[in-house]
């Protein structure tokens, strides 16, 4: 199959049947072989409805149903086990997103041998203040932290040939991140196409500002992960010894001291109580990379959601 289309959604009904129109006119005039997959995040409207109508039509057209909301990095790694395409492409379902842009994705990736191309909507129809604004922020923070050089990180429009998306792994609120990630599995050719982007026209934003807090949050994690996921010791272990070697040469110093001096007051110094605290916490940060390491991402249940129903996946 050269082509599968994962489209994550909540609350989005009245968009799928011209969504859906689009990316089969698109592809039919391309003679791609296809399927599209829409992973229904928990929608409280119509969506599944319409979803089972569309499907019924084209069986090309599939569908997962979560139970309740999970997040868009649930959707996409869902979606990204499901996949049988060998170029998978991402993008949103509320129509802000050009299927015509598919073809050079796919493009991209098939003859240009890049890992992963991901959009760029350089000229946006969002509010300035509450989203532009903020995302060219987010943007170059992400850029300077992670050496990739993309100018649009959270852009849902992506393609990504087949092995890297079946190499990695999204959880939490990790899918503004993909790029990071699959540089960290060691998949660097990455690059970036302008596209375009389309005024919203049916419903409401479902994100808030609440998301640019979590993704420098996240931006955060994913960089301790990359570095360090593998072997938290590195970690924990540097700073834990740091700590216990200043606070034990801080003992020994007011040890000696007293030693030369009987009348030296070692239990009235604050100093003497600052050098056991970071001896205890240096000990405690030790122990934790200990911990850390048999812990090391082995949580088998991290990535397991409840699905009401499936469609031909």
């Amino acid at each position: 199959m050269d082509l599968s289309i994962i489209i994550p959604l909540f609350n989005e009904e009245e968009s799928l049947p011209e969504l859906s129109e689009w990316i089969e006119r698109v592809t039919t005039e391309h003679q791609f072989s296809y399927e599209v997959i829409f992973i229904d995040d928990g929608s409280t409207d119509n969506s599944w409805n319409v979803i089972q109508n569309i499907s019924e039509k084209n069986n090309c057209f599939k569908g997962i149903k979560f139970r309740r909301n999970y997040g868009k990095s649930a959707a996409l790694n869902e979606g990204f086990k499901a996949a049988l395409g060998n170029v998978i492409i991402t993008m949103d379902a509320d129509l802000q997103d050009s299927p015509d842009e598919i073809p050079e994705l796919v493009r991209m990736i098939v003859e240009e041998d890049y890992d992963i191309v991901s959009g760029w909507k350089k000229k946006r129809y969002d509010n300035t203040f509450t989203k532009n604004l903020p995302s060219k922020i987010f943007n170059a923070a992400a850029r300077w932290s992670s050496g990739i050089h993309l100018h649009d990180f959270n852009c849902g429009l992506k393609a990504y040939r087949k092995k890297v998306v079946k190499s990695i792994e999204v959880f939490g609120e990790m899918h503004r991140y993909i790029p990071v990630i699959a540089k960290g599995a060691g998949f660097k050719k990455i690059g970036e196409k302008v596209v375009e982007h389309r005024a919203r026209k049916y419903g409401v934003t479902k994100f808030g500002w609440e998301r640019f807090v979590n993704g420098f949050l996240d931006l955060f994690t994913i960089r301790f992960i990359n570095r360090f996921g593998k072997k938290p010791m590195h970690f924990f272990g540097l700073y834990g010894t740091l700590a216990f070697l200043v606070g034990l040469a801080m003992i020994i110093y007011f040890i000696i001291a007293k030693f030369l001096d009987s009348e030296f007051a070692l239990t009235n110094r604050p100093t003497f109580y600052i050098a056991l605290t970071v001896m205890i916490i240096g000990s405690q940060l030790f122990l934790a990379g200990f911990v850390a390491e048999l812990i090391v991402r082995n949580a088998s249940e991290r990535n397991m959601y409840l699905l009401e129903d499936k469609i031909g996946v």
